[in-house]
């Protein structure tokens, strides 16, 4: 896929060696923001936030990241309380924005907007998540967070990912990052929310190992289990969602089965997928794993705005 090298808008652009750079520049900044609380490096910059879906961790790190680290931030929240509910174009609102701010993060419901975005301004453009296609930020944060717990590169991890494989846009982007290192995926789901073609083509072609089943207990002998909700938003057919939404349940007698450095992940928000009886064991690290996602952004922000960390 062509992209503007200055965006952000699918897992798919990164190679390895920008990846292994990109989990080294968010190690140094968590460092330096665990001494610090901010990192004045975009002190002249402003960043526009475009959520035309619901979001709460995504466009909060952004805007929180952007502040750390010197800059500004305006937004747009919602459709409704936009000028595309007045009709206008979400080209246009696009090309006003660009003289608005110097970095654009967009959230839309239409799979493929963000590259439609960087199409048409001159600015740098984040997917913060296209529908049901991808959400690669997220990703980002993802694979950096399996790599602060796991020596990624180093030895094999087997990661499950449970729940709507189908639906999953975080999914979609990490397991296209995850390609780059050796690992083996399992995929639990309900049949009907099982992974979809491209991707089974995608990780035959990279000639990544994987499984699909509808078995819980294929978690108990993985490395990493990537836990998703079931999403009501994506289906058309509401009986089918409340039919598959507490399809699986991750509480704590099922990590008790599990191998003991088991780490649990999920994107958030979660519903009834992940019980509060896990918060506290150590194998539960969602929350830490939002946390990263400022660090993750940050790195990002100066990335896509071409500003350098200090020297170590």
């Amino acid at each position: 896929m062509s992209v503007t090298p200055l965006s952000i808008l699918t897992a798919d652009q990164f190679d390895k060696s920008q990846l292994d750079e990109l989990i080294e520049d968010s190690t140094q900044i968590a460092a330096i923001m665990q001494k610090q609380k901010t990192l004045p490096l975009l002190n002249d910059r402003i960043l526009a936030t475009l959520f035309f879906e619901p979001s709460t961790r995504t466009r909060l790190s952004f805007e929180s990241a952007m502040i750390r680290l010197g800059g500004h931030v305006i937004t747009a929240v919602g459709m409704q309380f936009s000028s595309l509910a007045k009709g206008e174009t979400l080209y246009d609102t696009l090309k006003v924005m660009e003289s608005y701010a110097d970095v654009c993060a967009i959230r839309h419901p239409q799979e493929g907007a963000s590259a439609k975005a960087a199409a048409s301004i001159s600015i740098p453009v984040i997917n913060a998540g296209d529908g049901a296609g991808e959400h690669p930020t997220q990703g980002l944060l993802d694979l950096f967070t399996i790599a602060r717990y796991k020596k990624l590169g180093e030895e094999n991890v087997r990661v499950a990912f449970v729940g709507d494989i189908k639906y999953g846009r975080t999914i979609h982007s990490l397991l296209q990052l995850l390609s780059h290192y050796p690992v083996e995926l399992v995929f639990i789901s309900p049949p009907e929310l099982g992974l979809p073609q491209k991707y089974v083509e995608f990780l035959t072609r990279s000639k990544i190992r994987f499984e699909s089943t509808s078995k819980l207990e294929a978690i108990e002998n993985c490395d990493v289990g990537y836990i998703t909700r079931i999403q009501g938003e994506r289906f058309v057919d509401h009986q089918q969602f409340e039919k598959l939404r507490d399809y699986y349940v991750i509480n704590k007698a099922l990590v008790q089965k599990c191998k003991k450095d088991l780490i649990i992940m999920h994107p958030l928000p979660r519903l009834s997928e992940i019980s509060t009886d896990l918060d506290d064991m150590p194998q539960a690290i969602y929350f830490e794993q939002a946390k990263n996602g400022l660090y993750l952004r940050m790195a990002l922000l100066l990335k896509v705005l071409n500003v350098k960390l200090p020297s170590k």
